[in-house]
């Protein structure tokens, strides 16, 4: 058994406060989530924190972002 493979299968699983419904039923991933992911998926989502956004493969977290 790979514990490697363990500990990151934990660290995907998705939180309550990663995500929300928005009114047609959608699920929409929070700023949150995306920071905590680490890597922008290119799929134009609502609350993309990477500069520029909606861009797979970028890590670049926004200037306004960043603590």
């Amino acid at each position: 058994m790979d514990l490697n493979n363990n500990k990151r299968e934990k660290s995907n699983k998705l939180l309550p406060s990663d995500f929300y419904y928005d009114k047609f039923g959608n699920m929409v991933f929070t700023e949150e989530y995306h920071i905590r992911r680490g890597v922008c998926c290119g799929s134009g989502c609502r609350h993309c924190p990477f500069d520029p956004t909606h861009t797979k493969g970028n890590r670049n977290i926004h200037t306004s972002i960043k603590k």
